[in-house]
């Protein structure tokens, strides 16, 4: 599949967001981090997009190629989920926790906040991720769907009590 990252298309919902167009937000950007493919997560960003994530701030849809790249090297196994937390007009604060195994197998859950800003076309120019990982024994896993997306009636972080 090969994507134009140079593009910017509209992604709806587009701001200003109530909490149902939030929600739909929030869900499509989960869907598409759990797809591993760091060209389709990209064109969800501005061309000029700023992120700090962890330690590393980085800009632009390039940038994300490498670091998603990299990332999903190291993670294997990787399933996400997210949930809104709040929302402003367009600003959303999101948390999440994923799941995921190192090249030795031992397993972590990876737990964070997202604060999101939007631009008019909907695409996400700021993005500033915390995220703590601890360990945990396979036993523990709670993302256990097959396959990329997560399904409907999957728990939520809330019913999981994550």
């Amino acid at each position: 599949m090969d994507i134009d990252l140079t593009v910017e298309e509209i992604r709806q919902p587009l701001p200003n967001f109530t909490v149902a167009s939030a929600i739909e937000k929030v869900r499509k950007a989960e869907d598409a981090w759990n797809t591993k493919q760091p060209a389709v997560v990209a064109t969800a960003y501005s061309l000029d997009t700023k992120w700090r994530n962890r330690d590393t701030f980085i800009q632009g849809r390039n940038e994300i190629v490498i670091l998603l790249t990299k990332k999903w090297q190291r993670e294997k196994h990787y399933k996400l989920i997210k949930e809104l937390w709040s929302v402003h007009e367009n600003r959303i604060a999101v948390r999440f926790a994923y799941e995921w195994q190192n090249e030795v197998g031992q397993w972590f859950r990876s737990y964070g906040n997202e604060n999101w800003q939007f631009n008019d076309k909907g695409l996400m120019e700021q993005r500033h991720a915390s995220i703590n990982d601890v360990k945990i024994d396979e036993s523990e896993r709670k993302f256990l769907w097959a396959g990329d997306k997560r399904p409907l009636d999957h728990p939520s972080l809330t019913e999981l009590e994550l």
